[in-house]
């Protein structure tokens, strides 16, 4: 058995027994009624490992060599801070090491720590299990991990996971990177498949298809391919592609499925606005093409309908751009005190300028927080530093006008891979619970729409962190309703992100303080956007409302895609299309409801 794949082998329990098929027609049957009529019906609920029902020992063991020994048994990845780890079957497995722990205690924030993990999560979603920052005699268990992971390289151990889930009735999770707001990469007594490792990268030099107006290059990648690793083939052969700004954050999965926001979406739109094709594997297990002329209806909902709902993409084709010369400004000031309410003031200007930085193709990512403003950075391509400045001098001149003092500075840099270098680390978004609202463009093209929105920032600013990521795809695509993409995306100036400091050592304040986002921090936003929208992949897990918040006027499509691709409801994640039928329980057990 290759080593460190099939971590650890379960005991049968009890008088478990193969009645998986039977319940897996069970639960088919009720969704199925339920998808018809509406009414209420008794609820339905996959197995979880403390049920008779539960697949035993012979049947992991016979899905393991299947999937040629690629079984992954979750081992939590702070098992190591602690003295006991205790598993689904009860017994302790301790790993303990103070080494390790430290190590990760020093690294926990860093998206690297958690990517060769097959079932590390962001912790609001952990119930906290095996906690990093307790102590060693602290609780560790499974939790609301899941169960199992299937690291899949090939499509046929896609396949067999997805036999194996329903022929068992054991609930599923997509996951590819874990980078995740919303808590759909993981799943209490779940099976993953972990589609990271599908690596491929494709040059097409001439795209051609005879319903695509688009006769340009394309790559074609896998699943598991990430920002960072599509930029550098793209560059390697003189082109740009549209990821997002982490570069560990795998571009087929959720990003795309979610819209995505790029780089370059004020000069191409969103990530979702470039796909030309997938490759989807359903719920029924066929391997099929989504494209303009092949299950159209999914190749629309791929494209901005949210990841882990209509199906398992192995692989996209994407449009990618020649290379051209970029540049780059940031600005630093500093909250010293005294100087709040010019900082706001010219906070002001700055967002009246906006409109002025997208149309011409820029990219500005902006800080607002108690320690002050930041651009961090402006980024386009296509003009020199000097025409960058003169589009941000209303700003600088603001801010001399009101003697404050800044650091502000401009580059120039051949092309899109050294630009994008030189922007550093990103933020350690793991130590914040997260929100967000999409920002309409109306709102900063009067005094009176920017002055309630300044007040709004100022607001939720005294007391929380905020990011603004500026731009423009309002004519990428020939109508809002071409991809399924929330359609507020098209009307919006930018994307506000608000952060939250997470309390690794309180779960009750931690859980107080995503409240205090989604009662308090949101509807200070929200209430000057109404009817408004927000980008799914950075949004509140708590949304109320989130159909009409996160999918806009898409949703009833939506649905009724999700129904006809997948309907028996295997694909389940939380705030996905049609999960509202569906409740976790305190025990993480998955149920109709």
């Amino acid at each position: 058995m290759p080593p460190g794949l099939y971590d650890r082998l379960r005991a049968t329990m009890g008088t478990r027994r193969v009645v998986g098929i039977v319940s897996a027609l069970v639960v088919a049957a009720a969704v199925a009624v339920r998808n018809r009529s509406g009414g209420s019906i008794r609820p339905v609920c996959r197995v979880i490992t403390s049920d008779p029902e539960w697949p035993g020992r012979d049947e992991w063991d016979s899905l393991n060599k299947t999937v040629d020994g690629r079984l992954i048994a979750t081992v939590p990845l702070a098992a190591p801070c602690h003295y006991s780890f205790i598993d689904d079957d009860g017994k302790n497995s301790s790993v303990f090491n103070q080494d390790v722990c430290d190590n990760l205690r020093d690294n926990w924030f860093s998206a690297t720590t958690h990517l060769p993990s097959a079932s590390s999560m962001s912790y609001q979603f952990t119930n906290d299990s095996c906690n990093p920052f307790l102590g060693p005699d602290s609780p560790c268990t499974l939790g609301y991990y899941v169960s199992y992971t299937v690291n899949a390289t090939t499509a046929q151990h896609v396949q067999a996971a997805l036999r194996f889930v329903q022929q068992h009735n054991v609930r599923l999770v997509i996951r590819n990177t874990g980078h995740d707001y919303l808590g759909k990469s993981t799943g209490a007594h779940a099976l993953a498949i972990w589609t990271r490792h599908f690596k491929s990268i494709d040059l097409i030099e001439q795209y051609q298809h005879p319903s695509s107006d688009y006769k340009g290059p394309a790559l074609k990648v896998g699943a598991g391919v990430e920002g960072g690793e599509i930029y550098q083939f793209a560059h390697d052969h003189g082109l740009m592609a549209v990821a997002g700004n982490c570069p560990n954050v795998g571009i087929t999965g959720g990003y795309v499925q979610g819209g995505g926001i790029s780089i370059l979406s004020s000069k191409f739109g969103l990530a979702a606005d470039q796909v030309l094709s997938f490759e989807v594997m359903t719920a029924s297990g066929d391997i099929v093409t989504a494209d303009p002329t092949h299950n159209e209806d999914l190749f629309w909902a791929l494209r901005g309908g949210g990841g882990g709902t209509f199906g398992i993409v192995l692989s996209m084709t994407v449009k990618v751009y020649p290379d051209t010369f970029f540049s780059t400004a940031s600005l630093m000031l500093l909250n010293d005190g005294n100087n709040t309410d010019a900082i706001y003031s010219a906070l002001g200007t700055f967002l009246q300028s906006l409109p002025s930085l997208v149309d011409a193709g820029a990219w500005v990512v902006w800080v607002a927080a108690p320690f002050g403003f930041m651009i961090t950075p402006a980024m386009i391509s296509g003009i020199h530093p000097a025409e960058l400045d003169a589009l941000l001098k209303p700003t600088l001149d603001k801010m001399d006008r009101l003697q404050l003092q800044y650091q502000y500075s401009s580059l120039e840099y051949p092309g899109f891979l050294p630009a994008y270098r030189s922007l550093g680390t990103t933020w350690n978004v793991s130590d914040y619970n997260a929100g967000g609202r999409l920002i309409p463009r109306e709102l900063v093209e009067d005094d009176a729409g920017t002055e309630a929105l300044v007040g709004a920032i100022r607001y939720v600013t005294s007391q929380a962190f905020m990011s603004g990521v500026a731009f423009n795809v309002a004519h990428a695509v020939s109508s809002p309703d071409q991809v399924a993409a929330n359609p507020y995306f098209r009307k919006t100036i930018f994307s506000a992100a608000v952060g939250v400091p997470i309390n690794y050592t309180d779960w009750p304040a931690n859980q107080a303080a995503q409240d205090t986002m989604t009662e308090n921090l949101l509807p200070a936003l929200g209430s000057i956007t109404p009817d408004g929208g927000v980008y799914l992949n950075e949004a509140d897990f708590q949304a109320p409302n989130f159909q009409q918040t996160f999918y806009g006027d898409h949703y009833k499509r939506l649905l009724a895609i999700k129904q006809k691709y997948d309907p028996n409801s295997i694909f389940f994640a939380r705030t996905a299309v049609g999960s509202e039928r569906w409740e976790q329980r305190l025990d993480g057990r998955l149920c109709t409801v």
